[in-house]
């Protein structure tokens, strides 16, 4: 975010796969304006979006389908050790070969990011990430799949 108001960008949020949303600029909706607000927030994309739905006079359910969004699917392994993520993390980032070598069985890896866990985006645009937990001792997997079906699955298949 901060290299985003660097550039001059207005508009600059960011999004936590728990709801948390981040604000660095202000926002103008119906001519007023929210400050930026830097810290976790999930009441704002919520007002957002009833915002939103009231203005259209539209209903929430129709508000999502019309953004024809991913699903998203998240669970996590307990008891699986910081040490165990850590070396497991270490090898898929080693190499494109063992990242390539364990997705496999799942689909071919276009792209990848390394910021907070291992993120891979499919040759077919599903997501799939890996996320070590910083203070349990769990992996989470977090993706993201044309609909709730394909989402499950990919989850499935990521815990495995």
């Amino acid at each position: 975010m901060m290299e985003a108001l660097s550039a001059g960008k207005d508009g600059v949020m960011g999004f936590e796969a728990n709801g948390g949303l981040l604000t660095a600029s202000p926002f103008h909706p119906a001519d007023d304006t929210i400050a930026a607000l830097p810290t976790r927030d999930c009441f704002l994309p919520i007002l957002s979006a009833l915002y939103l739905a009231a203005k259209d006079k539209r209903a929430m359910s129709e508000l999502a389908k019309a953004y024809s969004l991913p699903v998203a699917d998240a669970d996590r392994i307990k008891d699986f050790a910081q040490e165990r993520s850590a070396a497991l993390m270490a090898f898929l980032r080693e190499s494109d070969e063992n990242l390539t070598a364990f997705l496999e069985p799942i689909g071919d890896v276009a792209s990848r990011s390394d910021i907070d866990g291992l993120r891979v985006t499919l040759e077919d645009g599903r997501i799939i990430h890996f996320r070590p937990s910083g203070n349990a001792p769990e992996m989470r997997c977090y993706v993201e799949a044309e609909d709730a079906e394909a989402a499950s699955s990919l989850l499935q298949q990521g815990l495995s």
